[in-house]
């Protein structure tokens, strides 16, 4: 079904590509993909192209609206930001890629709003009552959520607004009504406490079996058939998950881990949002799954101090990717597969980059458009490790070169910076040609060889030569 232009288009800044045929809006998507493969030296023959979307319109499950106005003094407007002025606002009461409830819902509480002279909260001088309107529904559930988020500087009258929602005739069923409050004097949704004018705070969602309950304030996939279809696929790149160890990192409410979880032995799922960790720890309870834990923190600081060696990484960052540092941390495991799934091509071709410096190659990606009509898409690679099992082993006399193979892969300095960041203790380059000697990785005449006649030399402690060993091995020296 092809719908008519959005009546909001001329001035809205969510979608893009109004009034261009589908075909066209998937030819430069993908086109845009291809452009960033190339600046970014990326082989084209592993790209398998972008897949198309399930259905271009009312695909959205959350939606955050802002109160405001087109112009200074003007009436009040509750919708999204018009294009190229942060200050204005639109009412979006005709959206096409949301639910035909959100429009109904929004229309509702702006001439509720209207009609008893709320103001709206200035981002400048920071008064006003109305600041947004989170709308949040269950596609199997057949729920929704409905969060009003004021500041606490004027009353609003909760009751009469339940009672608004409640005698709206909607598709769904409404799962809660909640008040949120926010002084922030950040424009974005803050959790400062909330109200619960009706039944509850979350609602249940179910991907590919498995439940889910999301709460108001939670990261959740915000286009479910679309999710299930690039998920499905995902999880079918990673080879014999079955009793294998898996980092699941930036989880969110932890969805793949659950699903990975299914077969795995066991999901170390690590997100920086409190509020998905608590619902990744209930949904994970929900499910009936105890091979799961998450652990809520920044991964860098987390996978730097767990003790835990995984099989297999799965990623899926946010849409500034993954930092510099994470991915060195990442890489220093070694594993020999890392699921990259993300909903930036640019960050993710900029992390590719990087995860090359340490031996990782894609073998395969694939672009999703996940959600028609705006920029956005989503992407799936997997990166592999050069497997030395599968290569054929070649003598080469170390006579006729001025370095070993061994000293030109990784300098001693390379040695001791990834076992500070992987182990978290130094070691000096004693050790490490100690342990270079041992595996018989032989070192040039005279080289770290004292002065003294009869020198004392202190032999390397277990747990240092273990992790002079795993470095070795993870700079293939040995």
């Amino acid at each position: 079904m092809i719908k008519q232009i959005c009546p909001h288009s001329e001035y809205c800044g969510g979608c893009i590509y109004q009034g261009i045929p589908y075909e066209e809006q998937l030819r430069q998507k993908d086109k845009s993909v291809r452009t960033l493969l190339e600046k970014h030296k990326i082989d084209e023959s592993v790209y398998l192209g972008m897949v198309p979307a399930i259905t271009p319109y009312g695909y959205r499950n959350k939606m955050e609206y802002t109160f405001g106005d087109i112009q200074k003094g003007g009436e009040l407007e509750l919708g999204l930001h018009i294009k190229r002025r942060f200050m204005s606002i639109i009412t979006t009461d005709e959206c096409q890629i949301v639910p035909e409830d959100f429009n109904r819902v929004i229309r509702a509480t702006l001439n509720f709003c209207r009609s008893r002279n709320y103001s709206f909260y200035h981002r400048k001088t920071h008064t006003g009552l109305l600041r947004n309107l989170v709308l949040r529904c269950g596609v199997r559930s057949n729920e929704i959520l409905i969060n009003i988020v004021t500041s606490s500087q004027e009353d609003f009258d909760e009751a009469e607004f339940k009672e608004m929602i409640l005698n709206l005739d909607l598709d769904m069923d409404i799962a809660g009504i909640i008040r949120t409050f926010n002084d922030n004097v950040a424009d974005t949704v803050t959790n400062e406490g909330v109200s619960i004018l009706y039944g509850r705070d979350y609602y249940y969602e179910t991907i590919l079996g498995l439940k889910f309950k999301v709460n108001a304030f939670a990261f959740f996939q915000t286009n479910i058939e679309a999710i299930e279809r690039l998920y499905s696929n995902a999880l079918s790149l990673i080879p014999d998950i079955e009793g294998k160890t898996i980092f699941d990192l930036y989880c969110g409410t932890g969805t793949i881990s659950q699903l990975m979880a299914l077969k795995a032995a066991k999901v170390y799922g690590v997100e920086i949002v409190e509020d998905s960790i608590d619902a990744a720890i209930d949904n994970a309870r929900l499910n009936n799954l105890d091979n799961c834990e998450f652990i809520c923190g920044d991964v860098r600081q987390v996978i730097s101090e767990l003790d835990v060696k995984p099989d297999v990484i799965v990623v899926d960052p946010p849409r500034v990717g993954i930092h510099n540092k994470a991915v060195d941390l990442i890489a220093g495991y070694g594993v020999s597969e890392i699921l990259y799934i993300s909903c930036n091509p640019k960050t993710l071709c900029i992390n590719l980059e990087r995860f090359k410096e340490y031996g990782y190659e894609v073998r395969t990606m694939e672009t999703y458009d996940n959600f028609p009509m705006t920029k956005h898409v989503e992407a799936c690679a997997l990166l592999s490790k050069l497997d030395i099992c599968k290569h054929i082993e070649v003598k080469i006399d170390m006579d006729e070169l001025d370095l070993t193979a061994a000293e030109s892969t990784a300098t001693y300095e390379q040695i001791r910076e990834y076992v500070l960041n992987k182990f978290g203790f130094k070691v000096s380059t004693l050790y490490i040609a100690q342990i270079k000697r041992e595996c018989g990785l032989e070192l040039r005449e005279n080289y770290s060889k004292s002065k003294k006649e009869n020198p004392v030399i202190q032999k390397c402690p277990p747990e240092k030569r273990e992790a002079i060993l795993d470095a070795l091995r993870y700079f293939w020296m040995v």
